[in-house]
C-alpha cells in the first residue's frame, strides 16, 4: 500500500492533470501512446517501485495525455507471472489517481471479453496483515461481472463490422512456453475462447479497487 501510495504522490506531481482511463497495452500495441495529445511519458525505471518491463517490443513507459477528450494513461509494456510480477502494482497506484476505468488490451476478427479463467489469481498466497483494515478493497471481491457489462455492450457496439468482434471467455496461464495443442483442446473444453499469459491478474486488481474494466483481445491465431 506504501509503495503504491508513493508512486502516485511521485506521478501526481509532475502530472498536468489525472488520468480517468488506464490502459494496458500487450506486445505491438504500444503505439497507441503516439495518439494522445499534449503527452508526458515517464520510465517505469524512473517512477519509485515500479517494476520494470524486460519483453522485446515493450517499451517500458508510462504515457500520460488527452484521447479525444478523456486524459488517459497509456502502459508500453505489461507485467507476467512468470516473471514474479502479477500486473497488480500499476493497477493499484492508479486508485490515489481518481482514475474509474481500466482497459486491458491483449495480443492474442476483435474479442470482448466478458469472463476469465484465471490458472493463478493475485491474491494467491498467505495473508501476512490477517486483522489489518483491507485499505485497497474487500478481502474477497466479487468477480461477477468482472468486464463491465455497459462497456462490454459499447465496444461490441462502436467495432467496425471487419473486425468480426465477439464476445468471449479468456484464460489467464502463467507462461513462459505457449500452450500446447492437448493444452488448448482442454482450454476449450473448460469454457475459454482465447487464452494468454496476462489480463487476468490486472481485471482482478482492478475489479478489487472497485473499477470499471473492459478487456479487448486482438485475435492474431
Amino acid at each position: 500500500y506504501e509503495a503504491c501510495l508513493e508512486a502516485a504522490r511521485w506521478l501526481r506531481a509532475r502530472l498536468a492533470e489525472p488520468p480517468r482511463v488506464a490502459l494496458v497495452c500487450g506486445s505491438g500495441l504500444g503505439a497507441l501512446a503516439q495518439e494522445l495529445r499534449d503527452p508526458q511519458s515517464f520510465l517505469y525505471s524512473d517512477i519509485p517501485h515500479f517494476p520494470r518491463s524486460t519483453v522485446q517490443g515493450h517499451a517500458g513507459r508510462l504515457v500520460v495525455g488527452r484521447l479525444g477528450s478523456t486524459p488517459c494513461a497509456v502502459l508500453q509494456g505489461r507485467f507476467h507471472l512468470f516473471w514474479g510480477t502479477n500486473g497488480c502494482f500499476e493497477v493499484r497506484k492508479g486508485q490515489f489517481w481518481g482514475k474509474n476505468v481500466h482497459f486491458g488490451s491483449e495480443i492474442d476478427g476483435l474479442g470482448v471479453q466478458m469472463d476469465t479463467l484465471g490458472q493463478k489469481g493475485p491474491f494467491w498466497g498467505t495473508n501476512g496483515h490477517l486483522g489489518a483494515p483491507c485499505r485497497f478493497g474487500p478481502r474477497f471481491p466479487a468477480m461477477t461481472d468482472a468486464y463491465d457489462p455497459g462497456l462490454r455492450r459499447r465496444a461490441l457496439a462502436l467495432a467496425p463490422k471487419e473486425l468480426r468482434a465477439r464476445p468471449g471467455v479468456y484464460v489467464g496461464v502463467g507462461g513462459p512456453s505457449y500452450e500446447t495443442p492437448a493444452e488448448c483442446r482442454l482450454l476449450r473444453r473448460l469454457g475459454a475462447d482465447a487464452v494468454g499469459m496476462s489480463t487476468v491478474s490486472e481485471a482482478s486488481a482492478a475489479r478489487h479497487l472497485g473499477l470499471r474494466v473492459l478487456g479487448l483481445s486482438l485475435i492474431t491465431n
